[in-house]
C-alpha cells in the first residue's frame, strides 16, 4: 500500500474488441480473459510480473471494458469464446488465463481449438458446480427473465462507490487492502459505464450465458470439455473465495489430463489482483514446463 499501482496497460481495438497489451518483449504470448464484470484491467499488475516471461494481452469481452457491445448481441460463453478465439487468431498460439467466467471461457476454448493454446491457468474458474455459493445464486436471480432487468435499472439507483465497494467485498479476501487508487479507478470506470447504453444488456447476457452452462445437460457441457483440454493446466484457487468453492479443485483434478492445483490460504475470488507475484510465480513454473515438454516432443 505504500507505493503507487503501476498504470494500466495501453489499449487498442484487434477487430472487434478493446485489447490491453504489454510493450513488445518476449516471443511467447498470453492472453488474459477477466471475469463477469470486470475488464483487463483486472490484469494490469500480473501482466506487468509476467513481463520477463510472455508478451501479454487482457482482452476486454464484448460490451465490457472499452470494447463496444456485442454485434450480434451473443453474450454466451461461446459468444465470448469466439471473441477470444479470435484475438488468438491474431497474437498466434498464447499461454491462456481466465478468471471466474474468463475461466469457463478459456475452457471453451482450449478444448475447441488446442492448437493456439499453449497452456492453461484458471484462477476461480466458473465452472458448474451443484452447491453454489450466494454470489452465484445472486447471478442467477439477476438472470431472470425480466428480473434481471428490473435489479440492474435498481442497481443504477446506488452510488457507484457503494456499488464498487460491496463488490470489493465480495471478490476480495480483505477488501482493505486494495490499494486506495485501484479504488479510485474502479469507481471511476464504473461511473463512466453506467452511461454506456449497452451495458445493462452486456452484464445480464453474460450472466445468463454463465447461469446457462451451470444447468447444461448432455455432451457439451463445461466439464465434459474440460476432460478433452490437452493444454497443460494449473488452477488456482483462494480458500476464502466467496463466489466459487475451492472445494471444486477436487473435480478438477479428476476432470483435466494434465493438472496442477494451488491453493492460497489468504486469497479470495480475484487471486491475480489480491496477490499478483505469487500467482505470476505458478504461472511461470507451469510455462517453463509447457516450454521443457515441447522440447522434448520428436521433431
Amino acid at each position: 500500500m505504500t507505493s503507487e499501482p503501476i498504470p494500466h496497460w495501453p489499449g487498442r481495438m484487434i477487430g472487434s474488441v478493446h485489447v490491453r497489451s504489454t510493450p513488445r518483449g518476449p516471443a511467447e504470448q498470453a492472453v488474459f480473459v477477466h471475469g463477469l464484470a470486470g475488464s483487463a484491467a483486472n490484469w494490469t499488475d500480473l501482466m506487468a510480473d509476467l513481463q520477463d516471461t510472455v508478451t501479454g494481452h487482457a482482452i476486454d469481452l464484448p460490451g465490457s471494458g472499452y470494447s463496444p457491445e456485442a454485434a450480434d448481441g451473443d453474450y454466451t460463453v461461446a459468444g465470448h469464446a469466439g471473441s477470444v478465439i479470435g484475438l488468438l487468431e491474431h497474437t498466434g498460439p498464447a499461454h491462456l488465463f481466465g478468471n471466474s467466467l474468463g475461466g469457463a471461457i478459456a475452457v471453451k476454448v482450449a478444448a475447441s481449438r488446442p492448437d493456439l493454446v499453449r497452456s492453461l491457468t484458471l484462477i476461480s474458474p466458473a465452472l458448474p458446480d451443484l452447491l453454489p455459493r450466494f454470489g452465484p445464486v445472486r447471478v442467477a436471480a439477476a438472470a431472470v427473465p425480466l428480473l434481471g432487468e428490473w435489479v440492474a435499472s435498481r442497481l443504477r439507483l446506488i452510488p457507484a462507490e457503494q456499488r464498487i465497494t460491496s463488490s470489493m467485498a465480495m471478490v476480495w479476501a480483505n477488501a482493505d487492502s486494495v490499494h486506495p487508487l485501484r479504488l479510485r479507478e474502479a469507481i471511476e470506470e464504473q461511473r463512466r459505464r453506467d452511461d454506456l447504453p449497452y451495458a445493462g444488456e452486456a452484464m445480464i447476457g453474460s450472466a445468463r450465458g454463465i447461469v446457462a452452462e451451470y444447468f447444461r445437460r448432455g455432451k457439451d457441457t463445461l466439464w465434459q470439455q474440460a476432460a478433452h483440454v490437452t493444454a497443460r493446466t494449473l488452477i488456482i484457487h483462494g480458500r476464502h473465495d466467496r463466489l466459487v468453492r475451492p472445494a471444486m479443485a477436487r473435480k478438477a483434478y479428476r476432470t483435466f489430463r494434465q493438472i496442477r492445483i494451488v491453493l492460497l490460504p489468504t486469497a479470495g475470488h480475484v487471486a491475480m489482483m489480491e496477490m499478483p507475484q505469487v500467482v505470476a510465480a505458478e504461472a511461470r513454473r507451469l510455462i517453463g514446463e509447457t516450454r521443457l515438454g515441447n522440447a522434448r516432443l520428436p521433431s
